[in-house]
């Protein structure tokens, strides 16, 4: 494959995983009324952007992470202080739809005055003092507050996060996960579609892989033929039998007969020794003969697949915990370079990989460790339980010390894999 289409592939897998993921976090939101101010794939600077009704779509340059930034969750950074001189632009049945805060001079159609009262969240209401005349307008609840270049939209009490009901932003949290758990059930099942199921039973040894260099490449042997026979023995279902004379006749010709569609195929090898191994190699994997999956083999091997690798994920964090190395860590380089690997061989052992990379993400985020999807759920249940939310500041605190000890961990494992890469 060629190297331009892997990298197309690895960033494509990336961007995919971000942003089925955020996704869930934007939808459920969007349906529980909170205003998300943007919806963003990836960190750093700004790649390309657009506005869609009230949400900002932003591509970043680093595509390791993605968020659906929702009013309420942080602080606002524009608010109106008594005293404040300002503009406002007024539209159907005067009422304001624009706030503007700097360069009033070149602003026009406005009225400028001082402003005595501004409510952004609950009155949505500004009093004007202009040249000693009071006026108290009503805010539209989409109304702009306008600094420089920059707008933000006003958000009333009711679109804000913490205004809706534990279930509901317990639902927006937990939506990301969701989505890929729900994201990895379907690539197991595409993939179980494209690989196929082994067939019962089989008559017949199916070449996989053939090496470069090797003998069976030299003879021209391809991916999917069907080995007939070896030295006039029929092979039929036994991979041990052709396995068994291939090692006894290191650096003896052999006459192999291939099946290849409706042709009957006869070519001349000859074992190499391979250093470290024992017997000959011609250089061919033998594969298991498949057959296309049913419906109901798709569903049945994609939820064995979600089981079996939810285990294998569970099992990795624990020996982790028990033997903790920082080499048995990969951070985004390791990741890109392996998934990059596995693009090589093929679209059907990416999708398997995107399948278990989707599993594992959502996986990782519902752990509580703070400044993760996981943690927040246990602020929300503790709230539940008590009546009462915790206090915003403390719980803003245990995120902000877990995200800067995850991106810290994230900076070391970062130079960690690429002192690997360099020293091969």
């Amino acid at each position: 494959m060629e190297m331009v289409q892997v990298v197309f592939l690895t960033v494509l897998m990336f961007f995919v995983l971000v942003t089925v993921h955020e996704w869930g976090h934007y939808y459920f939101a969007k349906r529980a009324g909170i205003l998300v101010r943007e919806f963003a794939i990836g960190f750093g600077p700004k790649l390309f952007s657009y506005k869609r009704n009230e949400t900002q779509f932003t591509l970043r340059l680093l595509p390791f992470g993605g968020y659906a930034r929702m009013a309420g969750e942080d602080p606002e950074v524009i608010e109106i202080s008594p005293g404040q001189t300002i503009a406002v632009r007024l539209g159907e049945g005067n009422v304001v739809k624009a706030v503007y805060l700097d360069q009033l001079d070149t602003r026009r159609n406005v009225i400028r005055g001082e402003a005595e009262y501004a409510d952004l969240e609950k009155d949505l209401s500004i009093r004007l003092n202009v040249d000693g005349e009071v006026t108290t307008y009503s805010l539209h609840p989409k109304a702009m507050l306008v600094k420089g270049n920059q707008q933000i939209q006003i958000a009333p009490k009711d679109r804000q996060f913490g205004s809706k009901t534990v279930g509901q932003r317990a639902l927006a949290i937990a939506a990301g996960p969701v989505m890929n758990f729900l994201l990895a059930f379907i690539l197991f099942g595409v993939y179980i579609q494209m690989a196929g199921v082994a067939v019962e039973n089989p008559t017949y040894v199916l070449i996989g892989d053939v090496s470069e260099g090797m003998p069976a490449q030299q003879a021209g042997l391809q991916k999917g033929d069907i080995v007939y026979s070896i030295n006039g023995e029929a092979i039929g279902p036994d991979y041990k039998k052709m396995i068994s004379l291939t090692s006894a006749s290191e650096g003896k010709a052999m006459n192999w007969t291939i099946k290849r569609g409706d042709q009957m195929i006869t070519v001349t090898m000859t074992p190499r020794h391979m250093e470290g191994q024992e017997g000959g190699k011609v250089g061919i994997t033998p594969e298991l003969p498949t057959r296309n999956a049913t419906i109901g083999e798709t569903f049945s091997g994609a939820s064995h697949a979600m089981a079996d690798t939810t285990k294998a994920i569970f099992l990795g964090f624990k020996q982790l915990i028990n033997q903790f190395n920082m080499d048995d860590i990969g951070g985004p380089v390791r990741t890109f370079e392996l998934t990059g690997q596995i693009a090589q061989q093929g679209i059907v052992y990416l999708t398997h990989w995107t399948a278990i990379l989707s599993l594992y993400l959502g996986i990782f985020n519902l752990l509580p460790i703070p400044a993760l999807d996981g943690s927040r759920l246990v602020f929300l249940g503790v709230e539940a339980l008590r009546g009462k939310p915790v206090d915003p500041s403390r719980e803003g605190m245990v995120h902000f010390v877990g995200f800067a000890m995850l991106f810290l961990l994230m900076i070391a494992v970062t130079y960690n894999d690429i002192l690997r890469l360099i020293s091969g």
